[in-house]
């Protein structure tokens, strides 16, 4: 899904802000621009000020673990390819459980081949990557067909996992992406949001068809409670009246039960299926790990009740078979997985 549903997570994102928020503009960056000597900006507005061609970022030029990130000041500045690209300056980053996953390498056969494709790398370049899915920052350039953006707005978003990430100075992602930042929040506090908000919305709302007027009383459990997808999803799901069962380690117990939580299992303590089997069954499961093989028999029986996970085996798949052989596998997979809920 991390993949996958992006297009849609973005919307979500977008719709959230609009709604909830009353978003102003700000000053333009005091930032300078990069002349435009490439054919590759001929979809970049013209901009009267330079930008000098280098930033600083963090990359791996390697798969493994935190070893691998290096720290370089004379990294090229990312370019406009698109008509609809926005180069933004980075004010604040945050760290996803995804950025960890690719670091180790997790995706790389079917990312590698979208980048290859769109060629939002050099042709068969993986390397050096910078990570980073979140953002809050400021606009420095917009693509010819941006409408709803000019510079010197202050935004927040994600970058798709197919560009160049976050942890940089300066990045690109487009305006589908994006939205304005709510004039209550911090560029550390908007930087946190984007990638979380938009997962929970689209596996909640989207998937999961919960919304604010049809949630109330209903029995939620939230497989994995204490990161950054199950806290904000402990959240809405209590604002919306839902009854919230989650799982945690010890030390997360006391946070976890602080959002309201209504039943928290320790799972080092305690025997979480033996726990769940005990207690009566849910509208909608969310798994956010994965590898929750007992999650059908806690579903409620006849009651359109639903079971998402976060964690689809297809980029695993593909990493560890090829990409058509994992595509294979994963319907297979998939095709199993409805009939048992058809069942």
């Amino acid at each position: 899904m991390e993949a996958g549903l992006l297009t849609t997570m973005a919307r979500n994102l977008l719709l959230q802000s609009q709604i909830k928020y009353l978003c102003s503009s700000h000053p333009k960056s005091h930032i300078t621009f990069l002349k435009q000597s490439s054919k590759r900006w001929q979809h970049t507005r013209a901009e009267p000020r330079e930008l000098k061609g280098v930033m600083k970022a963090w990359q791996i030029r390697r798969y493994g673990g935190n070893e691998e990130l290096t720290w370089s000041e004379s990294v090229r500045v990312p370019r406009i390819l698109h008509p609809d690209d926005i180069l933004v300056s980075v004010n604040a980053a945050s760290l996803n459980m995804l950025d960890i996953r690719m670091r180790e390498g997790y995706g790389r056969a079917m990312i590698n081949a979208v980048r290859n494709k769109e060629r939002l790398h050099a042709p068969q370049s993986e390397f050096p990557l910078i990570l980073g899915r979140d953002f809050s920052g400021t606009i420095l350039k917009t693509g010819m067909k941006v409408k709803r953006f000019k510079s010197g707005d202050k935004i927040w978003g994600t970058v798709s996992p197919f560009r160049q990430g976050s942890h940089a100075e300066l990045t690109v992602t487009s305006e589908s992406h994006i939205s304005k930042i709510p004039t209550n929040l911090t560029d550390v506090e908007a930087a946190s949001l984007p990638y979380v908000v938009s997962t929970v919305m689209t596996a909640l709302c989207d998937v999961g068809e919960l919304k604010e007027n049809n949630t109330a009383s209903k029995r939620v459990l939230i497989y994995g409670g204490s990161g950054g997808i199950g806290t904000f999803a402990i959240q809405l799901m209590k604002a919306w009246g839902a009854i919230v069962t989650t799982t945690c380690s010890t030390d997360a117990v006391t946070m976890v039960s602080s959002l309201g939580a209504d039943h928290v299992i320790d799972y080092k303590t305690q025997n979480v299926q033996q726990e769940l089997m005990n207690m009566k069954g849910y509208d909608l499961i969310l798994d956010i790990h994965g590898g929750v093989d007992f999650s059908f028999d806690l579903l409620k029986k006849w009651n359109n009740s639903k079971f998402v996970t976060i964690k689809t085996p297809f980029l695993q798949n593909a990493d560890d078979y090829g990409i058509v052989p994992g595509l294979l596998r994963s319907g297979a997979s998939l095709t199993a997985n409805v009939l048992q809920g058809r069942f």
